[in-house]
């Protein structure tokens, strides 16, 4: 299975998952047409596309991948909150495990400034167990026996603390991260709760372009881990195996 990035951040985020029969499309936060380049214009094996939450950045081409014959499958007050209707879109809930050919999604709460967001645990028998999570400040959940994560690391407090003190960020703007994404202590300290056991990587998405730092990021979780760790840098093609 191969974990493809087309976009991860405020500017948009999307994420493909192949393994040349099927893809499951992760997010649509992108423009429509740049989504159909990632996917080399070719929507014959795309099997759906999860969408976490309603924010432009996350959703922005949910009504072009409806129009073009592509089940979304995302909450029923995130759809009710970009007024969709299409029959394409597909309620699902927390905790309650549905399927997309061969994947098996068990989507669960996260805590957001969102209607009612949702992270997702995929399984695949090519990838084992693999881990979705963004745009969220904690989540209540423990997940064992975990192979691949995907978990959005926001900011670093001491870097947002800096800029506030030096006027690059507007109070408002910084405690409005602290109450709706991971900071990268809360995604340390989220990785300690969990068995990582089987854990092959963690990819960090959703980095702040201005109260973040991805090298210090890689090499603290790293260390802390001692499983490699990747950024979601649009371009990023990484291999996935279940063992």
């Amino acid at each position: 299975m191969k974990l493809k990035v087309l976009g991860s951040g405020s500017s948009g985020n999307c994420y493909l998952l192949q393994n040349g029969k099927e893809t499951l499309v992760l997010e649509c936060g992108l423009p429509y047409k740049t989504i159909l380049k990632g996917l080399n214009f070719n929507l014959s094996n795309v099997v759906g596309c999860l969408v976490t939450h309603e924010h432009k950045d996350h959703s922005k081409a949910i009504n072009e991948v409806l129009n073009n014959s592509i089940d979304v499958y995302s909450s029923k007050g995130t759809l009710k909150a970009m007024n969709i209707k299409n029959y394409r879109a597909k309620i699902i809930e927390s905790e309650e495990q549905f399927f997309i050919g061969d994947f098996t999604v068990l989507p669960f709460e996260t805590e957001h400034d969102a209607v009612e967001s949702l992270g997702f645990l995929i399984q695949n028998s090519d990838l084992g167990k693999l881990l979705f999570i963004t745009d969220s400040y904690y989540c209540k959940y423990n997940f064992s026996g975990l192979n691949h994560i995907l978990i959005e690391c926001n900011y670093s407090k001491s870097i947002l603390d800096k800029n506030i003190k030096n006027g690059f960020i507007h109070p408002t703007l910084a405690n409005r991260l602290l109450k709706s994404h991971f900071s990268l202590d809360h995604v340390k300290e989220f990785l300690k709760a969990n068995d990582l056991s089987k854990c092959r990587d963690i990819v960090l998405v959703h980095l702040s372009n201005n109260n973040s730092n991805a090298a210090e990021f890689k090499e603290e979780i790293e260390r802390l881990t001692g499983i490699p760790v990747y950024i979601a840098n649009k371009g990023l093609e990484l291999e996935l195996f279940k063992e």
